[in-house]
């Protein structure tokens, strides 16, 4: 690998400005791919992740979108110097950053910003011109005026297609799609800038107390799904949440939305790698057939 991402950092030497290449090391990686650490002379680093071109085209569209409404004052969006060619894949450049275990404070503050701030100058409407992923599940593109309208049809609707591959029937779900929607529609919230994969993998504290935010699957949407999906997988803080509140507190009704908005994400994961998702995901579909039904 170390070869592959010299002879393409050769290839744009901008990036580099003049520096060398001390080491590449490995730091970790995952279905989508791998992570590698730079170490340049003069003591400066990188971030490369390598994996499949369009979805490193889809993080580093969605990373840009949230370092322009971000305050980074509160949260840091690493920096995407360029996205390189390799032979297989590409390789997605990016500022190095040391993240910790701290107080999630500043990071609740800074994401509750970035919401709002989006929301007051948004598009006024759901949705996303390119097609993404979520992980390695597809995240399909398109715009819809109504947030029940495009949670349903731009995100649940094609992981119920694809469920059926494990034997999660159409008229397991058809029925309930429409009740959903338009019990979403009459929260009516404002379109804002979601990070949109909001684990806590994905999302840290830097040394200097300030939040990161890290592998977006972004979209225009409620920002509820953003902190509905803190609760799905655990890692956020009461200090996150306050830091949150304090910013921008939840509207009424947020905790009764919070399993209907995390079906899309535990579809996603049934879809990818089975096993107990497929049966929670069963169970919220029943649950919310007997309460909208």
């Amino acid at each position: 690998m170390r070869d592959q991402l010299e002879q393409a950092l050769a290839a744009a030497p901008e990036l580099l400005e003049g520096r060398q290449i001390v080491d590449v090391l490995s730091v970790g990686g995952s279905s989508v791919g791998s992570t590698w650490r730079l170490n340049l002379n003069g003591g400066e680093q990188l971030f490369v992740k390598v994996a499949e071109t369009a979805n490193l085209l889809a993080e580093q569209s969605g990373l840009q979108a949230l370092r322009h409404w971000a305050d980074p004052a509160l949260i840091e969006v690493p920096q995407v110097l360029g996205c390189l060619p390799l032979p297989e894949n590409s390789a997605l450049v990016m500022a190095w950053w040391d993240a910790t275990s701290g107080d999630q404070f500043c990071l609740g503050r800074g994401l509750a910003q970035l919401h709002r701030a989006s929301a007051e100058v948004g598009p006024g409407r759901f949705g996303w011109d390119r097609d993404g992923f979520i992980g390695l599940g597809p995240q399909p593109s398109g715009w819809r005026d109504s947030w029940g309208d495009a949670f349903t049809q731009l995100r649940l609707q094609p992981q119920l297609r694809l469920a059926s591959e494990w034997g999660l029937a159409e008229q397991d779900w058809e029925s309930v799609l429409e009740p959903i929607a338009a019990w979403l529609n009459r929260h009516a919230p404002a379109p804002c800038l979601v990070h949109g994969d909001l684990w806590a993998g994905n999302a840290a504290v830097l040394a200097d107390g300030r939040g990161l935010l890290i592998d977006p699957a972004s979209w225009w949407a409620d920002r509820e799904v953003d902190l509905a999906m803190t609760y799905l997988f655990g890692g956020f803080s009461r200090r996150f949440m306050e830091g949150y509140s304090r910013e921008w507190p939840l509207p009424a009704g947020a905790e009764q939305r919070i399993e209907a908005l995390n079906l899309y994400h535990l579809l996603n994961h049934a879809n990818l790698f089975g096993g107990g998702y497929q049966q929670q995901s069963r169970k919220i579909l029943k649950d919310l057939r007997l309460a909208l039904l």
